[in-house]
């Protein structure tokens, strides 16, 4: 239950800042929002299960509401709040901007911290060894590629800040981008850069993490999340038992998860690094100066090797049926690549042939051995340093590739254990495929990845975590928290709450949509052609025009007759930065030129354009996506054998989100107005179209 005294200091801490905040108006719906934040973490719902999912409008403020609705809660039950994010830009609005103004204003007292993953942080002794190699051959540093000049001033100066504490040491906080064939050699790694080595223990990764020890409150992004989960909870962030936590933008959850729970491994690629292993092995056992080391070394090599004649086997395999798996006339399963760069094969259903299976079976067991083997090598290797018998000089790289080894064991095993598994009648099975990629040479890249992802988020959170909050501005598809609910693995009457809020805008007063007429459907070839008749007019109405197109194709192909014809200036994306792109637009409204931005998916989300920068959107066609990937795909042939129909159950409620998503660009604060138009007509033609606009918000419609 919620006590009295939780409920005063939640009323008094948002009274506070209501006299801190300039122009502020209370809103019911944030209210509201605190409240039932606060009422399911303390179990009045349900004293298990405390679990809420909310859709929240633009302008609701939920990020003020999951705050106070969880942070006094977690202060007095001894809690901790982490926030999960999809974008940077949120963790840094709630950085910088959010709670160091809730802490100020609040009443609340508590600590908060950004964590990131710990190759966001430089290794202080690789750093060392990379400027001191030039004066000390014997550093055991190398580079990828030949370090110029200029990289070594950088890594000079990087070095001096960090030295001087002019730098936190994470490559966010440094001013300038610092090259990825740089920063790779000097990151800190899980294997190398151990606490336990008196070298690394003042590291600023480890610095970070005792930090994050004393913090009620932690802003994280979604990859950390499922990796704290995936080895177990409780390794990277706090117990999940002991925490509250806030999934904000929950409607990228699902497809993160599933690509962390992918795997792919190059066949030829795994060749070569496995030789390389081997060669790693005997220098392991000559750098290690004692006799437990004779038996891994032995046994790693010798397993390496037999997992590169069971390799040799699989490609042999592929090679004599490329006839089967790559011809264009007989590769009905994929519509992708049908050309000579690369051609995907995805096995029907999931399943593979029994041989590949049998294969798979064995790579999955020798892999788990050389993952073995080689944990006793690196752990051996790291008790002569600490006992003094290696010099840290000599250790350090052997760590580092010893360390880089095992990841690339992992992901390995991971594949082949998803081949060599057998799927569960009763749920959706495994994507796998294969793709011939030809670049320095021809290599089959096989992966796999899961459809569904709900079970492994009930296993790995939902069952194990002391509350959750799930929040968006779009969760719902067709007015229905169903499909996002399958997504993430809730059930139906499991004790979880759900939560609809609407903005406070007066959509019907401020905003217009119109569906333009047009003659032709998207798919109809004249439908670009149209466009280029049809937008002049339209974009004319008005001085700050976003026109959002599906295709990059036609986006261009517009583009390019409305300059040369109508000679219209446009910024169109992908021909600068997306940060300049909006600068040079805010520039021409700050003056009262027209502006138009031409822009795809990415621009229909989390672009804040408002007041005047905004008046005018454009979005010539619904948002629908045809299945571009195997997972997609399996995904559609797995609904299909059900009896369902995959348009109906993915395409349509995707494509919903996708609308809102969009048209919500238009009204960004309470006083914004504007015109939306949609130059789709199947909003008018098509059975679905009735349901995709009645879950828009209730703007004026013409």
């Amino acid at each position: 239950m919620l006590k009295d005294k939780i409920k005063q200091i939640i009323r008094t801490a948002y009274k506070t800042i209501g006299e801190n905040l300039p122009n502020f108006n209370p809103r019911k719906q944030q209210t509201f929002l605190i409240a039932e934040i606060a009422k399911t973490l303390a179990g009045e719902y349900d004293k298990c299960r405390k679990i809420i999912t909310i859709e929240a409008g633009t302008g609701t403020g939920k990020s003020l509401a999951y705050s106070l609705g969880a942070i006094p809660l977690a202060i007095s039950r001894q809690k901790t709040v982490c926030i999960s994010t999809a974008t940077v830009a949120l963790q840094e609005q709630l950085v910088d901007k959010d709670l160091p103004f809730l802490k100020e204003h609040s009443g609340l007292n508590f600590n908060f911290s950004l964590v990131k993953g710990r190759q966001r942080y430089v290794c202080q002794q690789k750093l060392a060894a990379a400027t001191s190699q030039h004066d000390n051959p014997q550093a055991g540093f190398t580079f990828a590629q030949k370090p110029s000049a200029l990289d070594i001033k950088l890594l000079n100066n990087l070095h001096k800040a960090l030295k001087n504490n002019q730098w936190q040491g994470d490559i966010d906080s440094w001013v300038d981008p610092i090259p990825h064939y740089i920063w790779q050699q000097i990151q800190s790694d899980k294997h190398s850069c151990s606490k336990s080595l008196a070298e690394h223990a003042h590291c600023p990764f480890h610095k970070a993490r005792e930090a994050m020890e004393t913090c009620e409150v932690l802003v994280i992004n979604h990859s950390l999340l499922l990796a704290d989960l995936e080895l177990g909870g409780g390794k990277i962030l706090p117990a999940p038992e002991d925490v509250f936590y806030i999934i904000d933008e929950a409607h990228h959850l699902p497809k993160v998860t599933r690509d962390h729970s992918s795997a792919g491994v190059t066949i030829k690629g795994a060749l070569d690094w496995l030789e390389k292993l081997k060669d790693l092995s005997a220098k392991l056992s000559k750098l290690i100066k004692s006799q437990s080391v004779i038996s891994p070394s032995i046994k790693l090599s010798d397993d390496c090797q037999d997992l590169i004649t069971e390799l040799n086997k699989v490609i042999t395999f592929i090679d004599n049926n490329q006839s089967l798996y790559f011809s264009e006339h007989l590769n009905k399963n994929s519509r992708f690549a049908k050309d000579d760069e690369a051609k995907v094969f995805r096995f029907e259903n999931g399943i593979i042939p029994k041989n590949l299976k049998n294969w798979a079976e064995d790579l999955t067991e020798l892999s788990k051995k050389c993952i073995s083997h080689s944990n006793k090598l690196f752990n051996l290797l790291m008790e002569s340093v600490k006992d003094g018998d290696v010099q840290m000089y000599l250790a350090e790289p052997a760590l580092a590739e010893c360390g880089f080894m095992i990841q690339r064991l992992e992901n390995f095993n991971s594949l082949w254990s998803m081949y060599a598994s057998s799927d569960n009648d009763k749920g959706a099975p495994l994507a796998r495929w294969m793709e011939k990629t030809i670049g320095k040479r021809q290599d089959y890249l096989l992966s796999a990845s899961p459809i569904e992802v709900g079970f492994t988020l009930e296993d790995n959170l939902w069952s194990k975590c002391e509350g959750a909050v799930l929040c968006s501005a779009t969760i719902l598809a067709l007015n229905s928290f169903d499909h996002f609910r399958r997504q993430v693995g809730l059930q139906t009457n499991d004790g979880s709450q759900y939560q609809k809020v609407d903005s406070p805008f007066d959509y019907q007063n401020n905003a217009k949509l119109v569906v333009h007429p047009m003659n032709h459907e998207p798919s109809a070839s004249e439908f670009t052609d149209e466009l280029i008749k049809e937008l002049p007019a339209i974009i004319k109405k008005d001085k700050a025009t976003l026109v959002l197109f599906s295709s990059y194709w036609q986006m261009e192909q517009v583009a390019k007759s409305l300059r040369e014809t109508h000679k219209m200036t446009l910024q169109v994306q992908g021909e600068q930065s997306r940060q300049q792109t909006i600068e040079d637009h805010k520039k021409l409204c700050d003056e009262d030129k027209n502006s138009i931005i031409f822009g795809t998916q990415s621009f229909s989300e989390g672009l804040d354009l408002p007041g005047k920068y905004l008046t005018n959107l454009i979005i010539t066609k619904l948002p629908f996506s045809v299945p571009t990937s195997p997972v997609e795909e399996a995904q559609a042939e797995y609904i299909t054998t059900k009896g369902g129909n995959p348009f109906m159950s993915i395409s349509v409620p995707e494509t919903s989100k996708k609308l809102i998503q969009a048209t919500g660009r238009l009204l960004r604060n309470e006083k914004d107005t504007g015109l939306i138009t949609i130059m789709d007509k199947r909003l008018n033609t098509k059975r679905y179209g009735k349901d995709l606009l009645n879950a828009l918000p209730p703007y004026k419609r013409q």
